[in-house]
């Protein structure tokens, strides 16, 4: 009987330790006490990092090589606004030809009233973490992962995404009660909802502050950011001065999250006719329309949704009554994909170069429960056709030629347009610098490619138009090819 009794008492003290383990304001005060935070208003940290270009990398599927440096890497929390502040001076490496980088300043920050796109950065971290679970309504359950049993704390947040869906934070809270990881999902134009992920590790007290002495940061499971921090405070007295950006120089452009005039009207979509049946249409990244005997193409789909289903209305109207049958991608970095949804909404075939095909696929077809945009309500997937190294579209009518650019540094992914019998080229990132800037080595790798392939053409047509806006000529790209020498 005493055994039973003491059998009894022993699994009821176990139950009730589960339960209160599973309470999710006990879980959030312990955590917080542990890690010395219960008073804490605002927070500073430094050490070194290191970050990619996300969604700008030579191979678009990854892995992502973390090639930005930056030392005297400082951020500042202001948990009470909620606002953030990074500094310090940052090296991106130059391109093979390219003149030596020079340091840049780094001097980003995050409002009160930033998007949950930018304030994610603040509430993914160990402290905004548990603020917000503290705030709103939490959750909390118990998880084995890797050996180790975790708290996993879950809250929804006050914003909602494009969609109306509300954003859902999830931090995982280890047994010496740190914040080990915190995930959140963020709607993405190619992506869909994207995964955010932010590890830590290697805590260190800082006058009973934990912080923790390395930082990683995944989206999309690629680490694009990484932090070793060797210095922390809680509280800083000189608070005001650590948020406080510095006054921008003349005519620079203001930090990124700060105040900015409202933006300039977007220049209104027009099509200019190159030919019979060949519009090139301005407004946004240029996009050319081209008819062919049965269907139209369409030469780049925009950097944003906006863009893309402007480019299609334009399309529509300048060339009716022939179905869009395939948009090309010139390359699949973020800003010249970003437009390619509401063509997949209309069940219009994307063309890319076969680097990116298996990249787009996955993207286009992941889930869009955030996003809310045209091809979230269509719940269409994406149909791709690839391009190896050259792919002709012909009829009647016209051909285009699509040609894979070799030995190009932006990327491996890259296409070229070429109409034979308008003698038009139609590319992509080969720019115009601004006056008094060096040509990019891009340039002599398009000559290149165009003597390579014996393209004969007197106009080029460029995806980010000159300025001012002009006619380009193939004698043009020469003579700034001359600069690359």
């Amino acid at each position: 009987m005493r055994k039973r009794i003491a059998g009894s008492v022993a699994l009821s003290t176990m139950l009730t330790l589960v339960a209160a383990a599973q309470d999710p304001k006990a879980v959030i005060s312990e955590s917080t006490k542990a890690m010395g935070a219960d008073s804490l208003n605002a927070i500073t940290f430094s050490g070194s990092a290191s970050s990619a270009n996300f969604g700008q990398t030579k191979n678009i599927s990854g892995p992502y090589v973390l090639s930005t440096s930056t030392t005297n890497y400082t951020r500042t929390i202001d948990l009470t606004q909620p606002a953030s502040r990074v500094t310090g001076t940052s090296m991106t490496p130059a391109p093979a030809g390219a003149p030596p980088a020079q340091p840049v300043n780094l001097n980003q920050s995050i409002a009160p009233n930033a998007p949950w796109t930018q304030q994610l950065e603040i509430w993914i971290t160990p402290w905004g973490f548990l603020k917000g679970a503290a705030a709103n309504n939490a959750t909390v359950r118990q998880e084995r992962i890797g050996g180790k049993t975790f708290d996993v704390v879950s809250w929804m947040t006050p914003q909602k995404s494009p969609s109306g869906a509300v954003y859902t934070v999830t931090g995982y809270i280890d047994d010496k009660k740190m914040v080990d990881r915190v995930e959140t999902w963020v709607e993405h134009p190619i992506l869909g909802d994207l995964h955010v992920e932010a590890l830590y590790s290697d805590y260190k007290d800082f006058g009973g502050l934990k912080v923790p002495g390395k930082i990683v940061q995944k989206r999309a499971g690629w680490s694009t950011f990484e932090a070793t921090i060797a210095n922390g405070a809680a509280n800083p007295p000189d608070l005001a001065a650590l948020m406080a950006p510095p006054a921008p120089a003349a005519g620079a452009a203001p930090a990124q999250g700060a105040a900015r005039a409202a933006p300039a009207a977007a220049p209104a979509v027009q099509a200019e006719k190159l030919a019979d049946g060949v519009y090139r249409i301005t407004g946004g990244y240029v996009a050319l329309a081209v008819e062919m005997k049965d269907y139209v193409v369409v030469l780049e789909g925009g950097q944003n949704e906006a863009r893309g289903l402007a480019v299609i209305a334009e399309t529509k109207r300048v060339l009716p009554n022939k179905p869009i049958k395939y948009v090309v991608n010139t390359h699949a970095h973020f800003d010249h994909a970003s437009g390619l949804a509401p063509f997949v909404a209309e069940g219009i075939t994307i063309i890319t170069q076969a680097n990116n095909k298996s990249f787009l696929e996955n993207a286009l077809g992941a889930q869009r429960k955030l996003v809310g945009d045209t091809l979230a309500k269509a719940g269409k997937k994406p149909r791709i056709d690839s391009v190896g190294e050259k792919k002709v579209l012909k009829d009647d009518t016209r051909t285009i030629e699509l040609h894979h650019v070799m030995n190009l540094d932006h990327s491996d992914g890259m296409l070229i347009a070429f109409l034979p019998k308008e003698k038009v080229l139609f590319t992509a990132d080969f720019n115009i610098p601004a006056a008094g800037q060096p040509v990019s080595p891009s340039i002599g790798t398009l000559v290149q490619n165009v003597e390579r392939l014996k393209l004969d053409f007197d106009r080029h047509v460029l995806v980010h138009a000159p300025t001012p806006d002009r006619p380009l000529t193939k004698a043009d790209l020469l003579a700034l090819a001359k600069g690359t020498n």
